[in-house]
């Protein structure tokens, strides 16, 4: 079977995009895994299906790298807003549905011809806790445990991720895992991304969970600049003690290329 597909990145999130309302996809976790893979297959972070869905614009379906289903992806969520965009399902907002429930987003800025968006995307409100020891643990559609640190350039961040998230605390579901430290910007952060089982260049969930942390510590208020690997993104809220509302992710969401893939049953 021939599907087609588009590519697209944001801050250097990259994502295997596919316009699945017709639902004639259909791969095993290990095709999946197959097709994400760098060497063997396109290369990507995640696989993400656009489907119909009753009461929204359209349904994100999110694939880890390891072809399983995965929770939230901010990053992707804000890619398959703009491949909405320009498959014509929506022009400036849009409402979908996602593994953590219905989210709302904008397209800033497009410019099509060059694939080049800007898109706001709206996360669900957080109930966080106090940072304990210089690390804090919060979910943002995704789990995340965030560690404070004097300088992120020189970590392991394979080594020191992995030793997290399969520590007996966490071995059984998994977390992301994020390190930040202070720069002229606001915030720099580096971060192990669960279901990729490596370091990537940025996380749209991680950025949220470290703009609540620096939040948390006094270091920032909103918006929030995240300086990630890939580029940067803005983190917009609203704080109570420690309930986090009205939250958006911001940055950008490029498309890198089409193509047509093979699917063998």
């Amino acid at each position: 079977m021939k599907i087609r597909f588009a590519k697209y990145q944001g801050t250097g999130n990259d994502f295997i995009l596919i316009d699945d309302r017709t639902r004639l996809f259909s791969a095993t976790q290990e095709e999946i895994a197959k097709l994400c893979h760098r060497r063997m297959g396109i290369g990507a972070d995640g696989l993400i299906l656009l489907r119909a869905h009753p009461s929204a614009d359209f349904e994100m379906i999110y694939f880890n790298s390891d072809g399983r289903e995965g929770s939230l992806c901010g990053n992707g969520g804000r890619c398959i807003t703009a491949f909405a965009a320009e498959l014509g399902i929506i022009t400036t907002k849009a409402q979908f549905m996602a593994f953590d429930g219905p989210h709302e987003a904008e397209v800033l800025r497009a410019n099509r011809k060059a694939g080049r968006y800007q898109i706001n995307l709206k996360m669900q409100d957080v109930t966080s806790t106090e940072p304990i020891d210089g690390t804090c643990f919060i979910d943002t559609g995704s789990p995340h445990f965030v560690l404070v640190k004097d300088n992120i350039e020189s970590i392991d961040v394979f080594k020191e991720g992995s030793a997290i998230r399969y520590s007996e605390s966490f071995k059984k579901q998994g977390t992301n895992v994020d390190f930040i430290c202070k720069n002229a910007k606001g915030i720099a952060m580096r971060v192990y991304e669960r279901g990729v089982e490596e370091e990537t260049y940025s996380s749209g969930t991680g950025a949220v969970a470290c703009a609540i942390t620096a939040a948390l510590l006094g270091w920032t208020k909103s918006p929030c600049a995240i300086e990630t690997k890939g580029g940067v993104l803005m983190v917009d809220y609203q704080k109570e003690g420690l309930l986090f509302t009205n939250i958006w992710l911001n940055g950008p969401a490029t498309k890198s290329f089409d193509g047509i893939l093979s699917i063998n049953h």
